[in-house]
């Protein structure tokens, strides 16, 4: 498959960037400085410069911006949303790294992560961020995109198991009772669901067995 990684010299798109190469597949990185993944295809450009002949011919867009401090945080929507733009119409699917915080916590639907008493109040401003950039990508029926929230601990140190759980739109605990998975765990699903699209126009979940 021919993919683009967005956003590549961040923590998880490098080992996105990574795990599809090792798989065979065609991967170009899109990087706003110096390259730092292992693609040698690669282009330095910001992801509000890309258009629609940049991404033109992928068979999927992986969007792996993300941004903590506050004044950067509505970079989630008006990014996704911008490669929404010149991706519409096409066949070619976008990937979201998304977050844990808007995942449900009630077979209703009405209440996420984020809302609980003891949620850390220093990732309030994020959770509120990707939760917005999820409700735009819903509005999107001109799109073939997939939003993959990790579990709630998400460890960018953590052990390549090469075991996940795919779960939905609910928090998902595992047999340990545990919400946890690795940023290599998490690159190994997001290029599972790459390679196999089944969750087009739709929110998933991954979780550590």
């Amino acid at each position: 498959m021919k993919i683009a990684v967005v956003a590549a010299n961040g923590r998880v798109g490098k080992l996105v960037v990574k795990e599809a190469l090792d798989r065979g597949n065609e991967v170009k990185a899109f990087v706003r400085g110096e390259n730092k993944t292992v693609a040698s295809d690669f282009e330095q450009k910001d992801i509000m410069d890309l258009t629609a002949e940049d991404l033109k011919g992928f068979d999927a867009v992986v969007d792996a911006f993300g941004a903590w401090e506050e004044d950067k945080l509505d970079g989630h929507v008006k990014t996704s949303q911008h490669l929404c733009n010149i991706l519409s119409g096409s066949d070619t699917r976008l990937l979201i790294v998304g977050g844990a915080g808007s995942l449900y916590v009630n077979p209703e639907h009405t209440a996420v992560v984020s809302d609980g008493e003891d949620f850390p109040a220093m990732f309030l401003p994020l959770a509120k961020a990707q939760g917005e950039e999820l409700a735009k990508l819903r509005q999107r029926n001109d799109v073939k995109w997939t939003f993959i929230s990790p579990a709630g601990d998400f460890q960018a140190d953590g052990e390549r198991s090469g075991k996940y759980i795919l779960a939905g739109e609910e928090l998902t605990l595992n047999s340990k009772g545990e919400s946890i998975i690795s940023y290599a765990d998490y690159a190994i699903a997001m290029v599972d669901e790459i390679e196999k699209g089944d969750h087009i126009q739709q929110r998933i979940s991954v979780v550590r067995e």
